[in-house]
């Protein structure tokens, strides 16, 4: 019953992510990305602390004392990593379709096993090899060369993935040990919140009456995706294996695809198609294989 609720978050979790990216999009027509995120994650904030409050406070001083400045330290990785790869998302849509967003922010997943090498000395299955070379050619399908500003709003998702991979590695290591996840949730959806309002107070104007015009998207991509859907992603990260989760959350970029397709009209053509194609299997085959070897 545990690892079925753990399936089902993830396959939800994934579901608020992939359809999220409409209100990404859509919701910067009067504000700007660092506003918007600051908001956006501000209100996540508001949604997931009294639920954290309420269900974990007597559980959160029996969790700290199996290490209270690993704790700390892990939660403030969470949430930069957080800050930088909703930060580098928000600012590529400026430049790029939902679509190529979505495709390129699942990334993560073949970069998580290098990462973990470098980071942990855990060696780097076989099967990465040709998962790089088919997201590579995904990418390159998906990418329209011939739009400059499709290009950097690319390059930035690309790198907002290097650190969508180390949150979930972070996500990882802090709840083997900690078992406050709605905490663990409100904490980095607060230094989200901070470090994008201190950038929107800078660079952006943070005018209340623009942001009330995009009050639906900023309550959709707060509430539920910048709240609940990342608390539910470290529920399934609990009690499922990396691989599995990975796998279902590689499906963010087809939930983004059709929602794009359906609400924002934004078609692909048949090269874009086959790189969304190149880039799921590239995925799916990363993961899948180990998983086979070893039954």
């Amino acid at each position: 019953m545990t690892k079925t609720f753990s399936l089902l978050s993830a396959l939800l979790c994934t579901f608020i992510w992939g359809t999220t990216f409409i209100a990404q999009d859509t919701g910067m027509d009067d504000i700007g990305p660092f506003t918007f995120n600051a908001v956006r994650f501000f209100v996540g904030f508001l949604a997931v602390a009294p639920l954290a409050y309420f269900f974990e406070r007597k559980n959160f001083s029996k969790s700290i004392k199996k290490g209270k400045k690993t704790f700390i330290n892990l939660a403030i990785l969470i949430g930069l990593s957080l800050f930088l790869g909703s930060a580098l998302q928000q600012v590529a849509l400026q430049f790029t379709d939902v679509a190529n967003a979505a495709f390129f922010t699942i990334f993560y997943v073949p970069m998580v096993p290098f990462i973990i090498f470098f980071m942990y000395k855990k060696p780097i299955h076989w099967s990465i090899w040709p998962s790089v070379f088919l997201c590579v050619m995904g990418g390159y399908l998906l990418t329209n060369f011939y739009s400059a500003t499709v290009r950097i709003g690319d390059s930035l998702v690309i790198m907002g993935a290097f650190f969508w991979s180390t949150h979930i590695i972070f996500t990882g290591k802090i709840i083997e040990n900690y078992n406050i996840p709605l905490t663990i949730g409100a904490i980095q959806t607060l230094i989200v919140a901070s470090l994008s309002l201190v950038i929107g107070l800078i660079f952006e104007e943070f005018i209340w009456s623009n942001i009330l015009k995009e009050k639906i998207q900023i309550l959709y991509a707060g509430v539920l995706s910048g709240g609940f859907a990342f608390v539910l992603q470290i529920y399934a990260q609990k009690n499922i294996s990396p691989a599995p989760s990975a796998i279902i959350f590689s499906l963010e970029g087809v939930f983004a695809t059709i929602a794009a397709w359906i609400l924002l009209s934004q078609v692909l053509d048949i090269n874009n198609l086959f790189g969304c194609v190149f880039i799921l299997f590239g995925v799916l085959f990363s993961q899948l294989v180990p998983i086979f070897k070893k039954n």
